[in-house]
């Protein structure tokens, strides 16, 4: 079975370090909010070229109390994607706020700054970017946009450790960045994990004081905060994976071009999703746009024959069961809704072998030899 990602694959290569690195914090007995976080928030701040870092519980909570530390709750909006893990719109309602959509490119998935404008109510609170896939949204006119209407941009970078955007890395450019360290994720934990960046001094503290339950100090709790630590142990792994980013992030984006190349040799109709000129995507997953009524039985064509695949993702967020409330109905975002009907992932990690990327592309092109459309027209 070829995966969509392999995890262990990535373990195998790794696991002597990994192996000392957890052996250290058990060792040392000390769990929560150690050495080994401090010194992860400061490596990863650097990496992303900000001034701060801090660890959170995972990547919702790293929105819901970037949020919160920006005074956003009951009565204001955020303004988001609807095409993205509906994950992001969940950490807006958690600091009690609404999540409002304005909808995105056609080739890249990426939220469309062209439609932000007419989006913003006199109620949007913040402007929240999703770098999709793992390619940095259009930020420029993003922050132009926000700027002139004196509102923040939070960055949902869960999908983008280490890509860039002009030269700067994801994370950096709005006034706060939020990670998620899912296991999948491109730097990924073994175990849930998230962070929020920025180079805001005042910002930082409130966000590590609204993670350790609003405490200012041990037992001083200052404001109403949650419980959202990152711990010893996904902070020793994620130190022993964050060397190793930038090298697997360029295995990512050998593997998208080997698949782009292969696919336009076999002539099918499989058209992958658009990467901009102005930075480099980290290639979280590998998206595909297909023809609507191939989509489902390509997927299952492909794992039925030992090829992972699957939908990131099938339904937009104002059509989820969740966020009915909103009264946002189909056709609202006509390109979400189209490419949600659309997109296939193909297996995507830096493990991949060349002649497993072969195996992916030939299964696709014996799909459509079987369905008779094996070539373009």
């Amino acid at each position: 079975m070829i995966y969509i990602s392999d995890t262990r694959a990535q373990y195998e290569t790794i696991k002597h370090e990994l192996m000392a690195a957890v052996q250290a914090v058990l060792e040392r007995s000390y769990f929560i909010l150690g050495e080994n976080v401090e010194t992860f928030e400061r490596e990863f701040a650097a990496y992303c070229g900000v001034k701060h870092a801090v660890g959170v519980a995972n990547g919702t909570d790293a929105i819901h109390l970037a949020c919160r530390a920006l005074g956003i709750g009951p009565g204001d909006e955020v303004l988001t994607t609807p095409h993205t893990a509906t994950f992001t719109a969940l950490g807006i309602s958690l600091a009690g706020a609404t999540p409002t959509f304005a909808d995105i490119e056609p080739d890249t998935g990426n939220i469309d700054p062209a439609k932000l404008e007419a989006a913003i109510t006199p109620r949007t609170r913040a402007i929240m970017p999703v770098h999709l896939y793992g390619q940095l949204a259009d930020m420029d006119p993003i922050i132009d946009v926000a700027r002139r209407h004196g509102i923040p941009v939070i960055e949902d970078a869960a999908q983008a450790h280490g890509a860039t955007y002009r030269g700067r890395r994801a994370g950096s450019i709005g006034l706060l960045g939020c990670f998620s360290f899912y296991p999948t994720k491109n730097l990924g934990a073994y175990g849930d994990g998230g962070a929020i960046t920025t180079d805001d001094d005042e910002l930082a503290q409130v966000v590590r004081e609204l993670r350790d339950g609003g405490q200012r100090g041990r037992y001083n709790h200052v404001r109403l905060g949650a419980c959202s630590r990152l711990d010893e142990l996904q902070a020793a792994i994620l130190r022993v994976k964050l060397p190793h980013l930038d090298d697997w992030n360029r295995a990512r984006r050998a593997h998208a071009r080997r698949y782009d190349r292969l696919l336009a040799e076999a002539g099918v109709p499989v058209r992958p999703l658009a990467l901009r000129d102005y930075g480099q995507t980290a290639m979280h997953l590998y998206v595909v746009r297909v023809p609507a009524p191939d989509r489902d039985p390509l997927i299952e064509y492909l794992r039925s024959h030992g090829v992972g695949a699957m939908v990131h993702y099938p339904v937009p967020v104002h059509l989820q069961p969740a966020y009915g409330f909103l009264g946002v109905g189909w056709g609202s975002f006509p390109q979400a809704e189209c490419m949600a009907q659309e997109i296939i992932t193909l297996p995507m990690y830096p493990e991949l072998s060349d002649e497993q990327a072969q195996t992916v592309v030939q299964t696709v092109v014996e799909f459509y030899r079987l369905r008779g459309r094996g070539q373009r027209q």
